[in-house]
């Protein structure tokens, strides 16, 4: 774990700043690199994420009078399956990441539009269970449910994991890259406040 910590100390503050990551990157990269694997990755969220579907299954099956074995059964089927999916999600995002050698994208800027997802996909799933939803109202559900946590090991996680685990093994990370980093996209209002406060500075 030390190696590729040690190896960032050489590089510039933008490449460092991609490859340390945000905070949650910083939660799981404070463990060896072989424990916070992509794959364990989506199996950490496939697990948290089914924790929240507790108080729906457990609401459905009181409703509707089912054996408390037989709704433990379902929600844990259901996980299960959940927890499969993610991980081979995260596993699939790291093969892609190793065949497009592309540089991780830092999602700060954009947490506030992929947080509510998750949300808003419980509600919708527990609208279903225990409400006479539409039919399309629970696959839209579980498909905001789910999208955050793979699109997060897609775009940031897996391509940040394969560098850090070419430095520690002694590799070039930036090896085959056609580009080490992505720019980061302001919005366009920044934008144009700061090209107003550049003919402002030039005129004076």
């Amino acid at each position: 774990m030390a190696g590729w910590r040690d190896a960032l100390e050489n590089l510039d503050a933008d490449h460092r700043l991609m490859l340390e990551g945000g905070s949650l990157s910083q939660l799981f990269l404070r463990y060896p690199l072989t424990i916070c694997h992509p794959v364990f990755v989506g199996v950490a969220y496939g697990v948290l994420s089914s924790l929240t579907l507790i108080m729906p299954f457990a609401y459905a099956g009181w409703a509707e009078s089912t054996p408390w074995e037989d709704t433990l059964n379902d929600w844990g089927i259901v996980s299960l399956i959940f927890t499969a999916m993610t991980a081979s999600l995260g596993g699939f995002s790291l093969l892609i990441s190793a065949v497009a050698k592309r540089p991780p994208i830092r999602l700060e800027n954009r947490r506030r539009y992929l947080f509510p997802f998750p949300f808003i996909g419980l509600l919708l799933i527990t609208w279903a269970m225990v409400g006479d939803a539409p039919d399309p109202v629970e696959r839209i559900g579980w498909i905001l449910a789910i999208l955050p946590g793979p699109l997060y090991v897609h775009l940031s996680y897996a391509p940040r994991w394969r560098m850090l685990d070419r430095i520690d093994r002694g590799l070039d990370p930036f090896d085959g890259m056609k580009r080490t980093i992505d720019p980061e996209i302001r919005p366009e209002a920044e934008t144009a406040e700061d090209d107003d406060l550049d003919e402002v500075v030039a005129e004076a």
